[in-house]
């Protein structure tokens, strides 16, 4: 992201959600967001999912210019390069945990074999530790395993980077927990993660550490000195 701003506006009053704001995310790097209430977090988080689009400036992904992007081109970069895990789980009640997992395969441009999607939903239940789930509904299922499963959800189709939006706020600090040192470990095990999070303590566990202020970036606090090849710019 170069220059990116971000204005919202009414019959009579406008809002600079982001100002001038510069963010360069690496292949392989965990990312934190972290900053006050109303200060842009969730604005930027919606813009580097395509979500919606700045008011100016140029964002790339993966080496694709997002201005360019027509709505259909935009959804597919979305289903292929980019998991989306929110603080809400964004489970559909009547599906089971398998089917829930499977739905961003399913809905994938490039159609893929039952055997394929079967294995695949199989490897990211493992991963979160909830095989023996994949038959519930999510109603039967805590929260914190709700929240696993969209970590899962989020896996499936091998992203090349992880939107995560205050993934805790609707779980208590025993269920937080577990869920912060699982993004750790998929980090560790190579998944590229952007946080957003109001903790100062969920935020200190990512190796790159950002706060936004009146919609700007601060200096990054950096405790990797891994040099890796940019991924999301």
């Amino acid at each position: 992201m170069r220059g990116i701003c971000k204005t919202f506006a009414t019959d009579s009053v406008q809002t600079l959600a982001l100002r001038d704001l510069d963010l360069t995310i690496y292949e392989g790097e965990y990312v934190s967001v972290s900053g006050p209430s109303g200060c842009g977090k969730s604005t930027l988080l919606t813009l580097m999912g395509l979500l919606d689009t700045p008011s100016s400036g140029q964002y790339l992904i993966d080496g694709v210019n997002a201005h360019q992007l027509s709505l259909s081109e935009a959804a597919a970069i979305r289903a292929e390069k980019i998991g989306f895990v929110f603080q809400s789980f964004n489970l559909i009640d009547e599906l089971t945990v398998f089917d829930n997992v499977a739905l961003p395969l399913r809905y994938h441009r490039q159609s893929f074999s039952r055997s394929y999607i079967k294995e695949r939903v199989e490897h990211c239940l493992a991963k979160v530790e909830l095989s023996h789930r994949a038959g519930h509904k999510p109603n039967q299922l805590s929260g914190g395993q709700q929240q696993r499963v969209a970590i899962a959800r989020a896996l499936v189709a091998e992203p090349a980077i992880l939107l995560v939006d205050e993934p805790t706020g609707n779980l208590d600090s025993t269920n937080g927990d577990a869920v912060m040192d699982m993004l750790s470990q998929l980090n560790d095990e190579g998944s590229t993660i952007c946080l957003v999070t109001h903790d100062p303590r969920y935020a200190g566990m990512a190796k790159t550490r950002l706060k936004l202020k009146d919609g700007q970036i601060s200096t990054p606090h950096n405790v990797s000195a891994q040099v890796r090849e940019p991924a999301y710019d």
